[in-house]
């Protein structure tokens, strides 16, 4: 039996369901809302575009066939736009070309109407859980850039200089400074990076690519 999506650890976690039929639109809301899963509709992608922003948790529930802008050209926009949002596709006439593309693209789930309650659940899960992992990450690199643009423009040159593996005798050299001098600024750097170990400096600046 699939077990409900656990969304107890973000309660704005909503799945945003586009759809331009409304029996759809209201049957999966309810469907979703009567296991405690936010649900938020809109008829066009235009609609849901208008109204949505990279800050919400969820996922989208898309239709592949939309008057206006189509689900899988809709998609294609986000993917080039840098939305990270999580996609379910849901249609009654897919193929295997349309399910192929929009999963190559990045797609949770291609689901077929009429589809069981079950199929939505599990993909609902999954989409989720791949939105939660996508803000940990973008978390972790947010505070990985915030780090290094604490640095003075001195420690960063000296950041950069050591990740490319020049010695301290080296840097100071390169850059018309005292070894004593050089090993103060890339204390500072190991401090303020919170890096514990230069291979652990590298690992960072490879994380958000910086130049090494």
């Amino acid at each position: 039996m699939t077990e409900k999506p656990d969304t107890s650890r973000d309660e704005r976690e909503t799945v945003f369901i586009v759809d331009d039929d409304e029996a759809i639109r209201e049957g999966v809301s309810n469907l979703l809302e009567a296991v405690g899963i936010n649900a938020k509709c809109y008829s066009t992608a235009e609609g849901f575009s208008a109204h949505w922003s990279d800050a919400m948790a969820g996922c989208l529930l898309l239709d592949a066939r939309l008057p206006g802008v189509g689900g899988v050209e809709f998609q294609e926009r986000l993917r080039k736009s840098g939305a990270s949002i999580p996609v379910i596709f849901m249609t009654a006439h897919g193929d295997i070309p349309m399910v192929r593309k929009v999963m190559k693209a990045g797609a949770v789930e291609f689901l077929t109407k009429p589809f069981q309650k079950e199929e939505l659940l599990h993909a609902v899960g999954l989409a989720f859980a791949s939105d939660r992992a996508l803000r940990v990450e973008k978390a972790i690199l947010d505070s990985i850039r915030a780090r290094i643009d604490s640095l003075t423009p001195r420690e960063r040159e000296v950041m950069e200089l050591v990740t490319a593996g020049l010695l301290n005798k080296q840097i100071a050299g390169e850059l018309n400074l005292s070894e004593v001098t050089v090993k103060m600024h890339r204390r500072q750097v190991m401090e303020k990076t919170r890096a514990g170990s230069l291979a652990e400096l590298v690992k960072i600046c490879e994380r958000v690519r910086l130049p090494l």
